[in-house]
């Protein structure tokens, strides 16, 4: 089928990298035509780097304004995160024999209520022979799934078998909001007795970090490194090798999941407390079948993390948290095996897109 995904960037890089590797996985491994309009194409340069683009055709568009050249009309259109579609594409599909299969691609669903709602059908209020299916991504078989490459495994064990099991800091790699609390946190970490290696990611997380760390009196064994810009294959890579992963958002929070390492996760700030509820909601989830002592030291600091219990509690509890890893990094393994059990993302899209067209 031919392939419409629209895309705008809202939350820097998060947005335009699930777009990206929502439309690789369809045009690489089931052979989709796939057109991705984005309105910042130049977002997802340093995304792709080297990668070939698989024929994706790449173009730029104003949610606002008269889309250009659109012809002719594919079979599946995807808005991602409900951006809206301009006006005159709506009515080009409404003028179809046969209308396209409208997805609204959701953002993540962590909370029990959207698997009511996936994939609920939405008549447009002017053109009711189009139907707009939203589609949430999720957590368990009866949500959308999550984005997974068919060699997503192979290629994570061929890369940890050429690393080297010899003696080493505690490798972290850091992705975080400037609302993060990080003076707590770099107290912790210069207060630490064993080796600590921080590799923090480019753009509002170096800049917080290195704010934060002018108020430390000392560095102790923490060692903090800028990490460069890396396309999307070599984060991953960088997620498999460290020992804990702090991320952010959508995109780097589930690919931590796949790399099966203990994770920090900050959910986008959001007013009203939105972000609280979803943290609450993937807490409830992940923390099932951990034992109760690690259950709890996980919550505590996750809470402290995102600002809903005192930020001197990172400080407190970093000892401990650390000590905990390994039981950390187990059940972040099993974790990963489960999820994995499940059907990805593109496949069940693909599916569901299919029986509509």
């Amino acid at each position: 089928m031919n392939w419409d995904i629209f895309c705008k960037v809202i939350d820097h890089y998060g947005d335009a990298g699930v777009c990206w590797r929502l439309a690789r996985q369809l045009a690489r491994e089931h052979g989709q035509a796939v057109r991705l309009w984005i309105d910042t194409p130049e977002t997802l340069a340093p995304l792709i780097a080297n990668s070939a683009t698989l024929g994706i055709d790449i173009r730029r568009w104003a949610e606002h304004a008269p889309l250009p050249d659109f012809a002719p009309i594919a079979d599946v259109i995807v808005e991602a995160f409900a951006c809206n579609l301009p006006d005159n594409l709506v009515a080009a599909m409404a003028a179809c024999k046969n209308p396209p299969c409208w997805i609204n691609l959701e953002y993540l669903g962590l909370e029990d209520w959207v698997e009511t709602c996936h994939p609920l059908p939405s008549p447009h209020p002017r053109h009711p022979r189009l139907k707009k299916y939203f589609f949430f991504p999720g957590f368990t078989p009866k949500t959308g799934g999550l984005l997974r490459e068919d060699n997503l495994f192979a290629c994570q064990q061929a890369f940890l078998a050429t690393r080297s099991d010899t003696e080493k800091p505690l490798d972290i790699s850091f992705f975080c909001y400037d609302t993060a609390p990080l003076v707590p946190l770099l107290r912790a970490w210069t207060e630490d007795a064993q080796p600590l290696r921080v590799l923090v990611a480019p753009g509002k997380a170096q800049e917080t970090l290195s704010t934060a760390w002018k108020t430390q009196p000392h560095q102790g064994k923490l060692h903090l490194v800028a990490a460069p810009f890396v396309a999307q294959d070599a984060y991953d890579e960088r997620l498999w090798s460290c020992d804990l992963n702090f991320v952010r958002g959508e995109d780097s929070f589930v690919r931590a999941q796949w790399a099966g390492k203990p994770f920090v996760w900050q959910p986008y700030p959001q007013t009203g407390g939105a972000h609280a509820e979803k943290l609450a909601a993937f807490l409830v989830r992940f923390t099932a079948t951990l034992p109760a002592a690690e259950s709890a030291l996980l919550t505590h600091f996750w809470h402290a993390w995102n600002g809903l219990e005192a930020p001197e509690t990172l400080t407190r509890l970093w000892p401990d948290f650390r000590a905990a890893l390994p039981v950390f990094r187990r059940h972040a393994e099993h974790w990963r095996d489960t999820l994995a059990q499940q059907e990805d993302l593109a496949r069940k899209l693909l599916h569901f897109c299919r029986k509509q067209v």
